[in-house]
């Protein structure tokens, strides 16, 4: 992978992080390089989501990987910016975190070791969360007479129900990666040596599907989350209705019937 630049001015020196982007594998790392605990600064948040944003536009990339350098995905936010953002910065906390879940591509979170805070938050943000034998993933604001503010404890609450979240929120308590998995935060647990293979394999195998049908996918999913299950069918049905006439539903139906592999081009 090589390391890139990004033409807004914003974006000319990443606080605490970097990107890179392996053109031939159609992917694109971020990565936490704040050792050893890879916090996260209030600037860098806003960085985060410009980037993202940058990234869903970039028609080299098809897989995003959100990783950290360490053994240390990270501890959380800088406690002291807190205190020193304006009400107008800290509102737009949540919306910044939320920049993997708004970008149309597949976005990867590789989880080890400590992903507390912000780290958790940004994590649930991402569509997959592969996670270490090491990690431990915890909102912790509890101790700071705090609640998480970056949309931790509602997407939370989505996946494990009130009662877990509270368990999680209320109790700043720490969760390890095998209970993780049972809970369906984690979509897969893996030794701590094998996460980077794991991950390369995730973005190989995403990389294979048409990426017009992932990117509908994952827009439909997002969208009725919380709708009836009437609307989500109705809405599932427009989608389908629509890809059905797409180059890559057609390369898609041929390569069966062909018994080959499709190529698709996202048409």
């Amino acid at each position: 992978m090589t390391a890139t630049t990004f033409d807004d001015p914003r974006l000319k020196k990443l606080d605490g992080f970097r990107v890179e982007i392996d053109e031939g594998r159609e992917r694109a790392d971020v990565v936490l390089d704040r050792p050893p605990f890879n916090i996260i600064s209030m600037p860098q948040r806003d960085q985060l989501r410009l980037v993202f944003e940058t990234l869903d536009e970039n028609e080299r990339v098809r897989v995003i990987v959100l990783r950290a350098g360490g053994e240390h995905f990270s501890s959380g936010g800088n406690i002291k910016g807190f205190m020193e953002a304006s009400p107008e910065h800290v509102s737009k906390l949540a919306w910044n975190i939320a920049a993997p879940a708004r970008c149309a591509k597949p976005v990867i979170a590789a989880n080890r070791g400590y992903t507390f805070g912000v780290g958790f938050e940004i994590s649930l943000a991402c569509d997959f969360r592969l996670v270490s034998e090491t990690c431990q993933y915890a909102l912790p604001e509890q101790k700071l007479g705090q609640i998480p503010g970056s949309g931790g404890s509602a997407r939370l609450q989505k996946i494990v129900g009130i009662t877990r979240t509270k368990d999680i929120v209320m109790r700043s308590r720490r969760i390890p990666a095998r209970q993780a998995l049972e809970w369906g935060i984690a979509t897969d647990c893996i030794p701590d040596s094998a996460l980077e293979s794991a991950t390369d394999a995730l973005v190989d195998e995403l990389r294979a599907f048409s990426p017009l049908a992932q990117r509908t996918a994952k827009k439909l999913l997002n969208d009725t989350e919380d709708s009836t299950l009437a609307t989500a069918i109705e809405m599932e049905g427009h989608c389908y209705s629509r890809l059905r006439q797409s180059e890559d539903f057609r390369e898609g139906v041929e390569a069966f019937h062909a018994k080959r592999p499709p190529t698709f081009k996202g048409r």
